[in-house]
């Protein structure tokens, strides 16, 4: 067997287990595309799913592991004809089937065959045909891998904006200052909103400030969160939207707490299964309270959050603040898994292949 057809990977093994290995390139079979990884993103589902040891709708071990990426074309299936080799191109870690149930009722993104993607900490990643079909998309000459592999997360926050439109002068609480959340205040503060940040890394604040954040609070020095949120809003009514992204039972009880009447809560952080919530269904009648999930992305979300970036509406550099080779990989997830990671993603950079 040659050298080609074998590459460095990131493999997982089970809960924590993590291991750079020699794996198998598989054989190219026809509508599908193979990428020479040029970038790929750690991400917080990626965390998640290093402490679990595998993800109930994206991955089952034993396998290679991530789905934040850019990259080259360097291979093409049979019956691919509207791509090229050396071409630059992002891909969606999914894709619906077009024809079940729910995507039948434009709800993609809760498709009863979602094809789901892993596989970027590796030199190379294979496209499945359908996400080539549905779900990729050529890059600029001038946006960098690393700046092009944001499209995933932002592509579920473009969803959430979409499920919770944002008005001018509203104002917005957001809960969380991770990726997802920084995201949200940019895209809020873009859309007019006075949006006040909850968090607690000052790092991550101040970031929140520069993305447009009116005022931001820092979760652990503020003894009654919810009152001093509050107390900043319009008649210390409460915020007109509040959107979660911590993904803690907690957190969704918090942000249903910063709510004023008839506000719209976007419960878009995922909480562990089996988890449950307190509510007080007096509010939700009473003062007709709308809780929306989002899950996941769609393609229309994609390629607009692939436009977000390449225009530098959502500025890529404050996320990227580290770089690793793969071989780091497993070290870097636990620094995560931990909380002793400052960065809030890292570009790890695969071997290169001669």
């Amino acid at each position: 067997m040659t050298n080609r057809e074998r590459m460095t990977a990131a493999v997982l093994y089970g809960k924590e287990d993590v291991r750079i290995e020699e794996v198998v390139i598989p054989a190219i079979r026809p509508g599908e595309v193979r990428l020479r990884v040029g970038a790929a993103l750690t991400c917080g589902t990626d965390v998640k799913v290093f402490r679990r040891g595998y993800h109930a709708k994206m991955i089952k071990p034993p396998a290679v592991f991530g789905h934040e990426f850019a990259g080259v074309i360097e291979a093409i299936g049979a019956g691919v004809s509207a791509w090229r080799i050396g071409q630059r191109v992002v891909a969606a870690n999914s894709a619906p089937c077009g024809e079940c149930f729910y995507c039948t009722r434009d709800l993609p993104q809760l498709c009863e065959d979602l094809l789901f993607l892993n596989g970027s900490y590796a030199e190379t990643i294979t496209i499945p045909a359908r996400i080539v079909a549905k779900n990729m998309y050529a890059l600029p000459d001038s946006l960098p891998f690393e700046h092009a592999a944001l499209t995933e997360p932002l592509a579920c926050v473009v969803r959430g904006m979409e499920e919770v439109p944002i008005q001018r002068g509203e104002t917005v609480i957001v809960l969380g200052t991770g990726p997802i959340g920084l995201m949200f205040i940019r895209l809020c503060a873009e859309a007019g909103a006075r949006v006040l940040a909850v968090g607690r890394r000052t790092e991550r604040l101040r970031i929140a400030q520069r993305f447009g954040a009116t005022e931001t609070f820092d979760a652990r020095e503020t003894p009654d969160i919810v009152e001093a949120l509050k107390a900043r809003t319009e008649g210390k009514r409460g915020a007109d939207k509040v959107i979660e992204a911590v993904g803690t039972p907690a957190a969704w009880e918090t942000a249903i707490a910063m709510a004023r009447k008839a506000a719209t809560v976007s419960l878009f952080g995922g909480c562990p299964a089996n988890t449950a919530v307190n509510v007080d269904t007096h509010r939700i009648h009473y003062e007709e309270l709308t809780l929306k999930g989002t899950f996941h992305h769609t393609p229309s979300a994609f390629s607009k959050a692939l436009k977000l970036i390449a225009d530098g509406t959502v500025p890529a550099e404050p996320f990227l603040q580290h770089r690793a080779l793969l071989q780091e990989l497993p070290d870097i997830l636990a620094s995560f898994a931990q909380g002793t990671m400052p960065a809030i993603k890292v570009v790890v950079v695969p071997p290169q292949r001669a």
